[in-house]
């Protein structure tokens, strides 16, 4: 065994059946790998669909389909796709672990570049893809990891104060050459299995956002690095999975849980009082562009109420409540009503 690819289904099953049709060249042509494709309890009709896609379609020699207890998220999700592969032993047990998202499409020799990267440097226990709009635009999908001189940067968005903080903009300007990096999209991930062994699965208080900052940051604590790898091509349909970033609209009013994981991040790894002078900074930035943005009479394209959700779910303690709850059963019921 060598990889084995794992894709969690929420309600995308058509995405991906493109998926795996994409993937299917890239399997046949590697030794050892094998898909696990997990359903959220999606409750749409997914399963049949997925799993009748695999049967007619002959990939079920390279592909499982696995049906989830309820929906706990992208950390849950991706971790009952891979548990039984990582907890084996011996020739069983593959190298690597790829998280890939149902809304991506793999360019060809996608996955060898990936996997040929990572055998040649055996000190980097996290890799990303380079994701890419289906015209080949390339995407921001590394990013430096979140702070609070990072949080007013990000937010403020003004080109003096972006050159003055240059060194902690979240998201530097892309390249074209390999690189090392802080973290890597989920949407694109892959894991040498040790680094499993070395801080556990991915945690699965997180919802969905901030699991792969966390999870890269932990390996990152334990010596494991983390590169970005761009000569691996695979589009990424935005906000087709999730609808929070959408291309050529303004997005949806944005989902609790993408608060409480925020604060989440920023609690566990730094404590109370540094996640609340991010948090400040956060709306600093934030007010200080829509300010400007007003002078400019330029339009609005934030999500709706995102400064008032921001303060509901970060200083109104909602956004605590991520630290002390399980994960709830359908995303959708964290949606705040508009």
């Amino acid at each position: 065994m060598r990889l084995v690819v794992a894709i969690v289904n929420y309600r995308t099953a058509p995405l991906v059946v493109d998926c795996l049709r994409s993937l299917a060249p890239e399997i046949a042509q590697l030794q050892g790998a094998h898909v696990v494709v997990v359903d959220n309890a999606s409750g749409d009709g997914s399963e049949r669909v997925l799993a009748e896609a695999i049967a007619k379609n002959g990939w079920s020699a390279w592909a499982t389909f696995k049906p989830a207890a309820h929906n706990g998220g992208f950390s849950y999700g991706n971790n009952r796709a891979i548990e039984d592969f990582v907890q084996r032993s011996g020739t069983d047990r593959p190298e690597y672990v790829l998280l890939l998202n149902p809304d991506t499409l793999v360019r060809p020799g996608a996955l060898h570049v990936l996997l040929e990267f990572m055998d040649r440097h055996p000190d980097v226990g996290i890799a990303g893809g380079g994701l890419e709009d289906p015209d080949g635009t390339p995407q921001h999908c590394r990013f430096r990891f979140p702070s609070i001189l990072g949080e007013l940067e990000s937010t403020l968005e003004v080109g003096l104060v972006s050159r003055l903080l240059a060194r902690q903009k979240i998201a530097p300007a892309l390249t074209s050459v390999a690189h090392p990096i802080d973290w890597v999209a989920g949407a694109s991930m892959i894991v040498r299995t040790t680094v499993f062994d070395a801080i556990g699965f991915m945690d699965e208080d997180y919802f969905l956002y901030y699991e792969e900052v966390d999870f890269t940051l932990r390996a990152a604590r334990a010596g494991f690095r983390c590169w970005w790898v761009p000569e691996c091509r695979i589009v990424h349909l935005v906000g087709q999975s999730t609808g929070v970033t959408v291309r050529g609209a303004r997005p949806a009013r944005r989902p609790r849980y993408w608060f409480e994981s925020r604060w989440r991040y920023f609690v566990t790894h730094h404590g109370r009082a540094y996640a609340t002078t991010a948090s400040v900074a956060w709306m600093l930035g934030h007010s200080g562009h829509a300010m400007i943005r007003a002078l400019r009479g330029r339009p609005n394209v934030d999500p709706p109420c995102l400064l008032r959700d921001f303060v509901r779910f970060t200083f109104g303690g909602k956004g605590t409540a991520a630290l002390a709850r399980s994960t709830t059963s359908d995303p959708a019921q964290d949606r705040i009503a508009a």
